[in-house]
């Protein structure tokens, strides 16, 4: 659907610098667009190769000269993230459940929902308003889906998952398996019933091939706003805070309980049962070890406060010459050796002691 400039400067509560006038079917990035098309520059580079680029219009957050119509806006990228559902609409299904579909005894599925071919809804679970499940979701008994939740193709939760409004998942996720639980007894590892459940709160989104393992007793939680990329691993027992970020490949053990704004980079470890404080940030690779108080940045392995493990890391990098100095210190320390040595075999098969005058001295 196209829009003038002026039309997407409201939307975005922007301004219109040129003509407003200006018809616009799709957004491009500027080495690609073409009259038309919109595009967005977020710095200085962006805008020099949108400015040579046939986009007819650029969204900008700083004054700027063109001769193409310009948006100006308060933060571009923002605006980027807001005008890109403008061109690229999510496509919606029609309510109604698949002839497919399996649905529970006891089970609520609201007329507005969207259950597709060949999904699993168990006995007393409830999906909520406009909610989708695309095809083969399996929602297990007694689970609660808020409004608005989308589950893509072949998502699982096991049962009494609780999801809030919103709550988007993707393919290949699974919410609520056993958590990693056993005891030793003697040569034999004997499985701790996982009992628990997940609760996840609104607005989350969990990428693809995400696990969430349920409580061992009580639930695994993660809190409102939160986002989750591919491929990580939360345990039992879990609780995540409101708008954490968790980047790929990051696993975190059971029982560690994460505060709020806290953003852990890829392939972050975390061991059992600590304490992540308020708005921590956690370097990619690292593994942390210990509790860590609000508001600080750690890296490393094991992690630690990011200025200690950065002057670690610049010795590190000065230990190849420190070596070498010290070989060639280790060199002149044994000439040195060698030539005191051979004064003092001298010494003792002299005629004469050259600290003594002759005659005796006296």
């Amino acid at each position: 659907m196209p829009f003038t400039a002026a039309e997407i400067a409201r939307h975005l509560g922007g301004e219109v610098i040129g003509d407003g006038s200006v018809v616009l079917h799709r957004f491009a990035p500027a080495d690609r667009a073409e009259p038309g098309d919109l595009t967005f520059a977020e710095n200085e580079v962006f805008l020099a190769r949108a400015e040579q680029g046939r986009a007819s219009a650029i969204i900008v957050d700083r004054p700027a000269q063109s001769s193409k119509t310009l948006i100006r806006v308060p933060n571009a990228r923002i605006a980027f993230a807001r005008v890109l559902p403008l061109f690229f609409p999510e496509t919606r299904p029609e309510p109604g459940i698949h002839p497919t579909a399996v649905v529970g005894e006891g089970a609520r599925v609201d007329p507005t929902a969207h259950v597709g071919p060949w999904c699993v809804v168990g006995a007393r679970a409830v999906v909520g308003p406009r909610s989708v499940l695309w095809a083969q979701v399996y929602v297990g008994e007694d689970c609660v889906l808020g409004e608005d939740v989308w589950l893509f193709p072949q998502v699982v939760l096991y049962p009494r998952t609780q999801l809030g409004a919103r709550v988007r998942i993707h393919s290949g996720t699974v919410i609520g398996s056993d958590g990693f639980g056993y005891v030793q007894d003697g040569p034999v590892h004997v499985k701790v019933p996982q009992v628990g459940w997940v609760i996840i709160g609104e607005d989350v989104e969990i990428g693809a091939n995400v696990t969430v393992d349920r409580g061992a007793l009580g639930p695994t939680v993660i809190g409102r706003g939160t986002k989750i990329d591919n491929l990580v691993q939360i345990a039992h027992n879990v609780t995540v805070g409101e708008r954490c970020l968790i980047v790929a490949q990051t696993g975190i053990a059971g029982s560690t309980r994460l505060g709020n704004h806290v953003v852990l980079a890829g392939q972050v470890g975390l061991a059992g049962h600590l304490k992540i404080g308020n708005r921590v940030s956690v370097a990619a690779k690292s593994g942390v070890m210990h509790d860590i108080p609000e508001g600080q940045k750690w890296m490393g392995i094991p992690a630690q406060p990011d200025r200690q493990a950065k002057r670690q890391i610049v010795a590190l990098q000065q230990l190849p010459d420190l070596l070498r100095r010290v070989a060639e210190l280790e060199k002149q320390v044994a000439s040195l050796q060698a030539a005191l040595g051979g004064q003092r075999q001298d010494g003792p098969a002299g005629s004469e002691n050259p600290a003594v005058p002759p005659g005796g001295g006296s």
